[in-house]
């Protein structure tokens, strides 16, 4: 029997099916490098599904992605995340994928306990307040008033200061010495502002009843400051006629509109100060 001699390419070169597989390797790679160009990355499912992963196990923190998301995932599309609902448990949970930030989600429970000690604590503030400038307010010199949880010593521009001027009246000053101290005393941000009628005003110190309303209101901070409080806990503004007490359709009236607040925050500092809240 004549044995066959094994097969060999012409000219010494290759095996002839080695040309076949690299053609249907080059087709292949092309073929998937089209699929991957016409598939779509969905950003927003695919934190989502990071993100339900990370609240599986705990705290959230910010994780940098080793590789890169490809093509759109069955599960990202079948995933449809759900927040957890509060147990009767009073529980305080983190509500933000950023470790370095305190924010919490704080439970029902605890957003009413923590309110009613506000409002117990302004109670005591707004009695004690009252007691103590009891004379004042008898005589009409300013009054005592709540809004919310905040407490507000308002002044009149009668006693304290002179028409179109920021300047105080010298017998106002013991007044302002003897509030300072009792904020002194007290915790909490303490917000001044000056508010005016809608007469308008034009002189060659102040243009505008803005103007005016802001000047009083420093003017009134400053004395504060007198009296050794801190001055982080002190912020100003001005805001001219735009929040009256009363109409502006009598000479009594715009005379109760011409006043400075000097609001107590209660348990509020003064960066947030102007966050409105339900309880207020």
């Amino acid at each position: 029997m004549t044995e066959l001699a094994p097969e060999k390419s012409e000219g010494g070169g290759q095996p002839q099916w080695v040309m076949t597989f690299a053609d249907l390797m080059t087709l292949l790679m092309c073929f998937f490098v089209l699929m991957l160009s016409f598939s779509e990355m969905d950003v927003a499912k695919f934190k989502q599904l990071a993100g339900s992963m990370q609240e599986a196990f705990g705290v959230q923190a910010d994780i940098e992605a080793k590789t890169i998301p490809k093509g759109t995932s069955v599960v990202a599309n079948e995933f449809s995340p759900s927040r957890p609902q509060p147990t009767a448990m009073n529980t305080v949970r983190q509500f933000t994928v950023n470790s370095n930030m305190s924010t919490l989600d704080v439970g029902q429970n605890d957003i009413r306990s923590q309110r009613a000690g506000w409002n117990e604590l302004t109670t005591k503030k707004l009695e004690y307040l009252k007691e103590e400038l009891k004379q004042e307010t008898e005589d009409g010199s300013l009054f005592v008033r709540r809004e919310g949880s905040n407490v507000i010593v308002q002044i009149l521009e009668r006693s304290s200061f002179a028409s179109g001027s920021a300047s105080l009246e010298l017998s106002y000053l013991p007044i302002l010495a003897k509030i300072g101290n009792l904020l002194n005393s007290m915790n909490g941000a303490i917000a001044i502002s000056g508010h005016t009628d809608n007469v308008p005003i034009y002189t060659s110190r102040y243009r505008s009843n803005w103007d005016l309303s802001a000047a009083r209101a420093a003017t009134v901070a400053h004395e504060l400051l007198a009296t050794g409080i801190d001055p982080s806990r002190i912020m100003i503004s001005g805001h001219a006629d735009t929040q009256p007490r009363a109409p502006n359709d009598s000479a009594e009236h715009r005379a109760l509109n011409r006043r400075i607040d000097i609001t107590l925050l209660t348990n509020r500092d003064r960066h947030s100060a102007w966050i409105d809240e339900e309880a207020d």
